[in-house]
């Protein structure tokens, strides 16, 4: 258990001994979909990895038959309701407080991976979308649905989506909000990998990470989160300012030594 994560009936969170922390959406009577509660647990986790020493990589994954379901619908009427405050209201930085549930994840110093099976509708698809990588079971349903319920994907998709999902390809799936399976969310850019064991996958690749100099890992996440806004001569020189950090440091040292005299490498943690 995480010392600063209460126990709850929405999200739990655990931290293994190699600095892989594993968070899962456990509301499985209600497929996790997103209401107030979970919203507020998610952040809470998200909260509480950010405070944890030693944090290496993330998995992130739903426990029961789906990843999530998307939005409650219990959540409608508390939104649309006379007092309900403005989504245009910054609460978390850049972003509101649904926003943050799933760009947390792309702001957290580490790599997130996202092991997606079963249904991944709608806020559950910007959920997953602020993840580094996506393992997608290959029968898995997705759907950018909110066009269903009138309404758009606000939950950060947009600015998660790009240099993920084709222009005119995620226009198609807006517009129609026609569900599509794991096997062509692979072929349309939602997947990074299908994998009929999503979870095994994940934490396969988060424990290799685990493995790397936790400096350059962080380094390397800060430089592709910039890279998609950032202008040419900016990312140059923000590539040149990360590698004077590193070279010569103790843990790329270690990351050299540890190789050439063939053992497991010995780094300290940021």
């Amino acid at each position: 258990m995480h010392p600063h994560f209460r126990p709850n009936e929405r999200v739990s969170l655990a931290i293994e001994d190699d600095g892989v922390a594993q968070v899962r959406l456990i509301r499985t009577d209600k497929l996790n979909a997103l209401d107030e509660a979970m919203f507020a647990a998610l952040l809470e986790a998200g909260q509480a990895l950010y405070e944890t020493r030693g944090l290496r990589a993330v998995v992130l994954a739903g426990e029961g038959r789906a990843f999530c379901a998307g939005i409650d619908l219990s959540l409608f009427s508390t939104l649309s309701s006379a007092d309900a405050p403005k989504l245009a209201e910054r609460t978390h930085g850049n972003a509101n407080a649904y926003q943050q549930a799933a760009m947390q994840w792309r702001k957290l110093p580490v790599p997130v991976i996202a092991a997606i099976h079963g249904i991944c509708f709608g806020g559950g698809l910007q959920l997953a979308s602020g993840a580094d990588i996506r393992i997608v079971a290959p029968d898995a349903r997705l759907s950018v649905m909110e066009m269903k319920w009138g309404l758009v994907p606000d939950m950060a998709g947009f600015a998660l989506w790009r240099g993920m999902v084709r222009d005119d390809l995620l226009r198609d799936l807006l517009y129609t909000a026609r569900e599509f399976s794991g096997e062509e969310a692979g072929e349309l850019g939602f997947a990074t990998h299908v994998d009929p064991e999503p979870v095994e996958r994940a934490v396969q690749i988060a424990r290799a990470i685990a493995g790397q100099s936790p400096h350059a890992v962080r380094a390397a996440k800060e430089l592709a989160n910039r890279a998609g806004d950032a202008g040419t001569d900016e990312i140059l020189l923000a590539e040149s300012r990360a590698q004077d950090k590193l070279i010569g440091s103790r843990n790329q040292r270690e990351a050299v030594e540890s190789r050439m005299e063939r053992r497991s490498p010995r780094f300290a943690d940021p």
